[in-house]
C-alpha cells in the first residue's frame, strides 16, 4: 500500500514541512494573526525571528515539540488550575498482558518502534484542546510520540488554518457531503487510521461522536466504531477508552445558548462565526482543574464479544466503552452541586461545602450573564448548564 490514497485528508510527511511553512509565512491572514498577537514586532522581525526558531523541525512531531508543546503549556497554566494525566489503569493492562517492557514509558525500549501504539476514543470537551493537552501529557509520561488527531473541515475555514493542523498531524475528516460521498469518505479515513497506527506507528485521538454532547450526556457512537472497523479489525487499533473531564467548561454558556436558539427555532444552525468564537472561547476560558484519565485497552475484553451478531456487536462496543469512559469521570463538587439543585436536595452535600457552592453559584450567574439573546430565559438556560455538570455524576454512579 503506497500513501498516494491518502494525500488529500492526512497530515504533513516529514519532506513537505519546511514548504508547508514556507507557504503559511507567507499567508496574508496569518500575517494578520501574527500581527494581532505581537503587534509590537515589525513583519520582518516576525518572520526571521520563526524561520530561526523553525531551524533543525524536520517532521510534525518536531514541530509539536519546538512550536505547540510551550503554547499549549502556557495554556494550561494561564487558563486551568492544572492538568493531570492518569494513566495507571493502561500500564497495568500492557504488563498483566506481558508487555510491560515496551509499553511502560519508564522502561520503554530504545527502539520507540517496539513500543505499542493507541488509538484514543474519548469523550468531548473542547475542538481544539482535547488532543492538544494529551499530546504534552503523553510526552511528558514519557511516550515516545503524541497523536494524530480528525479535524472536521468545517473548522478549516481558512487556507492558513488547515496548513497548520496539518503540520500539527491532523487529518482531515469531510463533513457536509451526500450519503455515497460520506460513505467513500469514511472508508477512506478508516483505511489511513489502521495504516497509521500499524504502518506509520503513530497513535490517533478521536472524539466518540462527531460533534461534543453539549449536556456532557457523553455516549459513543456506533457509527464511529463502524468508520473504524472498515479499514480493518478493530483489535489492531489498540483502542484506549479516555475519559476528559473538565472541573469548569468555559463553553457551557455557548452551549446553554444554543439549547435555547434550537429551543426557539428548530431550525437553527451555527454560523462559522459561531464556531470560531467556540474555539476562541475554549482555549482561553477558565476550566479549573483537567484530568485525562486512560482506561485499559479494549482488546483486554474485546474478545469477549466476538460471538455477537454483527448488528450487536457495535453497539455492545460502544456501551462497554461508555462504561469505561464513565467510570473514568473525575467528579468536582460543582458536579454534585448541581445534582442536588436539579433534584432540591442535600444528598451530596458531603462532597462540598458552603464556600464551594456559593462559588459555583456565582460562576454560573457569571456565565448567564455572558449571553445577549434578546428573549433569554434565564430560568431554562440555568437548568440547561446545570444538567452538563450533573450527567457526568448521574453516568458515574450507572456505570459503578
Amino acid at each position: 500500500m503506497t500513501t498516494n490514497e491518502f494525500d488529500e485528508i492526512r497530515p504533513y510527511e516529514a519532506g513537505e514541512m519546511r514548504q508547508a511553512f514556507d507557504d503559511l509565512l507567507a499567508d496574508r491572514q496569518f500575517q494578520l494573526v501574527l500581527k494581532g498577537l505581537v503587534p509590537w514586532l515589525p513583519k520582518g522581525l516576525r518572520n526571521g525571528m520563526l524561520r530561526l526558531a523553525f531551524t533543525g523541525v524536520h517532521t510534525s512531531l518536531d514541530f509539536q515539540l519546538r512550536f505547540m508543546k510551550p503554547v499549549v503549556k502556557w495554556i494550561i497554566r494561564r487558563h486551568t488550575d492544572g492538568c493531570v494525566f492518569d494513566d495507571k489503569d493502561l500500564k497495568a493492562a500492557e504488563e498483566a498482558a506481558g508487555k510491560a517492557a515496551s509499553a511502560t514509558p519508564a522502561s520503554a525500549s530504545a527502539d520507540d518502534s517496539l513500543s505499542p501504539r493507541y488509538t484514543f476514543v474519548s469523550n468531548h470537551r473542547d475542538i481544539v484542546l482535547d488532543s492538544a493537552f494529551l499530546d504534552v501529557k503523553l510526552i511528558e509520561a514519557g511516550y515516545p510520540t503524541t497523536v494524530e488527531i480528525g479535524i472536521g473541515d468545517n473548522l478549516l475555514i481558512y487556507p492558513w488554518i488547515k496548513r497548520l493542523v496539518r503540520m500539527n498531524k491532523a487529518f482531515t475528516v469531510r463533513r457536509g457531503l451526500s450519503l455515497r460521498e460520506t460513505l467513500a469518505a469514511s472508508q477512506l479515513m478508516s483505511r489511513y487510521i489502521h495504516y497509521a497506527v500499524t504502518g506509520k506507528h503513530e497513535n490517533i485521538w478521536i472524539a466518540q461522536r462527531e460533534g461534543r454532547a453539549k449536556d456532557s450526556d457523553d455516549r459513543t457512537q456506533d457509527a464511529v466504531l463502524k468508520m473504524l472497523a472498515m479499514g480493518g479489525q478493530l483489535s489492531e487499533l489498540n483502542i484506549v477508552p479516555l475519559t476528559i473531564s473538565y472541573e469548569y467548561d468555559p463553553c457551557d454558556y455557548l452551549k446553554a445558548q444554543e439549547f435555547q436558539q434550537k429551543r426557539d427555532n428548530p431550525s437553527f444552525k451555527k454560523s462559522r462565526q459561531d464556531d470560531l468564537d467556540n474555539m476562541r472561547t475554549g482555549i482561553f476560558g477558565y476550566k479549573g482543574r483537567v484530568v485525562y484519565r486512560a482506561a485499559a485497552p479494549v482488546n483486554s475484553w474485546l474478545a469477549d464479544l466476538e460471538d455477537l451478531p454483527q448488528k450487536e456487536y457495535f453497539a455492545a462496543v460502544a456501551k462497554r466503552m461508555d462504561t469505561e469512559i464513565h467510570r473514568g469521570y473525575e467528579l468536582f463538587p460543582c458536579n454534585y452541586i448541581a445534582v442536588d439543585e436539579l433534584c432540591g436536595s442535600t444528598d451530596n452535600s458531603r462532597y462540598y461545602t458552603a464556600a464551594d457552592k456559593e462559588r459555583f453559584d456565582k460562576y454560573l450567574s457569571g456565565q448567564i450573564a455572558k449571553i445577549t439573546l434578546a428573549d433569554k430565559d434565564e430560568a431554562f438556560l440555568r437548568e440547561r448548564m446545570l444538567t452538563m455538570y450533573a450527567n457526568p455524576v448521574r453516568n458515574k454512579l450507572a456505570a459503578l
